[in-house]
């Protein structure tokens, strides 16, 4: 009986089918996700280092010293500033900053009330403004600073936010920080700077394109008279001690 021959024939292996790319949608998703969370890293190293290093220059002084041809400033530590200096810009612009975490609730729901947001705006808050954004009044803005603020707070002492705030605020058209103001205004350096010159320089923050701390208007020798009264309160019930 003849052997019968068995054919065995072999499947070709099938390739399989590349994934499918997301779509472009999920795409965009995705890379914006990476990039806000690079921006929030590129900050938070930003915030570490400033800890410890003087910021070089921000976004406003820049854009002041390409529309005025250059800017005065001069960084000082916290040790080179008169402390009466440091008490009347806590005392003008946010007497609790000691009892508060960046964000002063009492003050917001106040503003809320009134219906405006005058007064809400802490120390920290202004500072992570100054030394990262922009000036103007826009929700990104806002939405960042809000982002910013408590890893500042967690970061910074508060001596150390309110020497940066001390050393980035405008004073003045071109002048910046409080030793170029002392200089600019008075021929002083901040450490020699008396009570009432430190509180007409703290009067002028509002709005130092304006007012005059070397020649100041009735209504501003007030508003340096009331700084000099609640530097004076924050120094005698402890709202100071945070920073001095």
């Amino acid at each position: 009986m003849a052997g019968k021959t068995t054919t065995t024939t072999r499947k070709k292996k099938s390739t399989p089918a590349p994934p499918p790319k997301p779509a472009l949608g999920r795409r965009l998703l995705r890379w914006t996700g990476r990039f806000f969370m690079g921006l929030a890293a590129f900050y938070l190293a930003l915030i570490l280092i400033f800890a410890f290093v003087p910021p070089p220059i921000n976004i406003y002084q820049l854009q002041e010293a390409a529309r005025l041809g250059g800017i005065s400033k001069d960084w000082v530590a916290m040790d080179d500033i008169a402390p009466v200096m440091a008490r009347s810009v806590v005392a003008a612009e946010d007497a609790n900053f000691c009892n508060h975490w960046g964000f002063d609730m009492a003050a917001i729901r106040a503003a809320i009330a009134e219906g405006n947001g005058r007064g809400a705006s802490t120390l920290s808050q202004q500072t992570v403004k100054n030394v990262f954004l922009w000036q103007g009044r826009n929700w990104l803005r806002k939405a960042m600073e809000a982002g910013l603020t408590p890893f500042a707070e967690l970061v910074w002492t508060k001596r150390r936010m309110l020497t940066l705030y001390l050393n980035v605020a405008e004073f003045g058209e071109g002048v910046f920080g409080v030793q170029a103001a002392a200089q600019h205004y008075f021929g002083v350096d901040a450490i020699d700077l008396t009570p009432v010159q430190a509180a007409r320089l703290a009067a002028a923050l509002p709005n130092p394109k304006v007012r005059n701390p070397a020649n100041p208007t009735g209504q501003m020798r007030r508003r340096a008279g009331q700084i000099l009264d609640g530097a004076e309160t924050i120094r005698v019930d402890g709202r100071a001690a945070c920073f001095e």
